[in-house]
């Protein structure tokens, strides 16, 4: 390997005096609502139509969440929380396993969401290097569209939920990489 195989294997992707959240990786460390969080792991989905977007498990050391990242001519990010499907209801649970549709509306914590959109696509945890896995997604936000639900099936009767809200990529600031 000549000397500038080797620089050019070093190069990170990004522009080292502006890194943007579109560039987080594993191990970067950034500010999010006064406090600084770390990127444990890195995941991708594949929705069609050569549209993917990001999710981060991050971690503020007392608490883990998740920064969904979408790049679709603007950026969209949210930071949502594992719930359990439950907490969205017994009938949710149940319209979900026997017939396979999301309801038009639910209820978290007193707060009403609208049924959005349902997105068939592929998961990867890319540090496992495992095969894409096949999931639908169903979306719900509230009237302002700043709180979000997600639910998800994985296998015909599992499934899993989150609940957020929208965030602003300015929110995301000092970002270092590892």
């Amino acid at each position: 390997m000549g000397i500038t195989d080797f620089f050019k294997r070093k190069q990170p992707k990004y522009d080292s005096t502006n890194i943007r959240v579109t560039d987080l990786d594993v191990g970067f460390v950034f500010e999010y609502d006064l406090e600084s969080w770390e990127v444990q792991a890195s995941y991708e989905y594949d929705w069609g139509d050569n549209y993917f977007s990001k999710e981060y498990k991050i971690n503020n050391g007392r608490k883990t969440l998740f920064l969904s990242v979408e790049d679709d001519d603007e950026i969209s990010l949210s930071v949502c929380d594992k719930i359990k499907v439950r907490e969205l209801g017994e009938t949710v649970h149940a319209d979900l396993l026997n017939h396979q549709k999301a309801p038009a509306s639910l209820v978290y914590k007193d707060r009403k969401y609208f049924f959005e959109k349902e997105s068939p696509g592929y998961f990867n945890d890319k540090a496992r290097g495992e095969d894409w896995v096949e999931f639908i997604a169903w979306d719900f936000e509230d009237e302002s569209g700043e709180y979000l639900v997600t639910i998800e099936q994985w296998d015909e009767k599992e499934f899993e939920a989150s609940a957020g809200k929208v965030v602003k990529e300015f929110e995301i600031s000092n970002i270092l990489p590892k």
